[in-house]
């Protein structure tokens, strides 16, 4: 294990709820592996005070059977051999998943198991990941390769700094075989899947430690913290990490960015049309009107824009009144702000690129940064 690793380790252990979570099939042995290799084989070591598995019917009840009962006991086993403390682990931390209609999977088979196995995954991963004071491993061993992608992809989506990812590795002729569990501290002999013999305290077991690239901060903050379909999810986070593209619909009162549909106040979507329109037409940036210095030109480029919106038969008289002797730059920073809150609440940090910049040098000049061929007035 090199340095980083090392010290990573050692900052996550200071976290007072630490979750192992697995997603399991026919072989629940994966459970009692990554544990021996993180608590006991792993310097400086990771012991979850919590464990939680994801997984089917038949596979809860192997879970149960082989891990939690008084005889075979492995999970209880492995704890005593190694002296390892407490862990919270017991039937309520099996999660089963479900179909649509909330029946219990005995398998996953169909493109609907698939799609509901990857919401309740992803669902499990964005809730301990909301918890400031916990600290995830996640394990992609057990269980259909399909519900460890989902288990890898929904880490991705919502992994923090503290957080991990890894696979264990078990030793020939150990690996697969039914009646290993972990490697024992004395001798035990067992049959192996091939009919041979060999002695579990020979055993190897490590962990593939898996970088993952977190796209949590790219998510608007309502799917990080409310619950969303994964679907959902991997179109916000390929929407973030995507080209931007801005579709304007000033019929409907609302625009396209970072692949959602935003609805905004008619003036708010007057000063957003407005710079659109001169990227289009790549048009240099402009100078905010002065304060307190109203600005006629400004006046009309906004009000142009406002009353296209709001349509011939709308009571605008307020507005225009407002800026009958011109915009001052009061009233241009506050619909500026307005809008770049609107935005941030609805796109998160994927708002950045449809954010009108107002550059970094004085006098600011402000500007939507999008090319033309990015920008179109369309339905939406």
């Amino acid at each position: 294990m090199n340095k980083t690793t090392s010290i990573q380790e050692q900052q996550t252990m200071i976290y007072p709820r630490r979750i192992l979570l697995a997603v399991t099939g026919l072989s629940p042995q994966v459970v009692t592996e990554t544990l021996y290799a993180l608590a006991v084989r792993q310097r400086p070591p990771f012991i979850p005070t919590e464990v939680h598995l994801l997984t089917t019917v038949e596979g809860a009840q192997r879970a149960r059977l082989a891990l939690l009962s008084d005889d075979p006991g492995w999970f209880h086993r492995l704890r005593k051999d190694y002296g390892l403390p407490e862990i919270a682990f017991d039937e309520n931390h099996i999660h089963v998943l479900t179909a649509a209609d909330g029946t219990p999977l005995s398998d996953i088979r169909s493109p609907q198991d698939n799609e509901c196995a990857a919401d309740a995954i992803t669902e499990m991963v964005r809730a301990f990941t909301e918890q400031p004071d916990t600290a995830l491993h996640v394990s992609i061993a057990g269980g259909r390769k399909t519900m460890g992608f989902y288990l890898g992809y929904a880490l991705s989506l919502f992994g923090r700094a503290q957080d991990r990812l890894s696979h264990v590795l078990v030793s020939e002729p150990f690996e697969s075989s039914w009646d290993f569990f972990y490697p024992t501290p004395y001798s035990r002999v067992l049959a192996t899947r091939d009919n041979k013999l060999a002695d579990a305290r020979d055993a190897q077991v490590t962990l593939a430690d898996i970088p993952f690239f977190s796209l949590r901060h790219d998510l608007p903050e309502h799917l990080r913290k409310g619950r969303a379909r994964y679907s959902e999810l991997v179109a916000a986070a390929r929407a973030a990490v995507g080209p931007a593209e801005l579709i304007i619909d000033p019929v409907a009162r609302r625009i396209r960015a970072a692949g959602r549909i935003v609805e905004l106040p008619p003036a708010e979507l007057a000063m957003l049309a407005l710079f659109a329109r001169r990227a289009q037409q790549n048009l240099p940036a402009l100078k905010a009107p002065g304060k307190g210095v109203p600005d006629p030109e400004w006046a009309e480029r906004f009000l142009s824009e406002y009353r296209a919106i709001c349509g011939e038969m709308a009571d605008i008289d307020d507005t225009e009144r407002a800026l009958r002797k011109g915009m001052d730059g009061d009233y241009f920073s506050s619909r500026l702000s307005k809008l770049k809150r609107k935005l941030e609440r609805a796109l998160g940090p994927a708002a950045r690129p449809y954010l009108i910049d107002g550059g970094s040098t004085r006098p600011r000049r402000y500007r939507l940064a999008l090319p033309p061929e990015a920008i179109r007035f369309d339905e939406v």
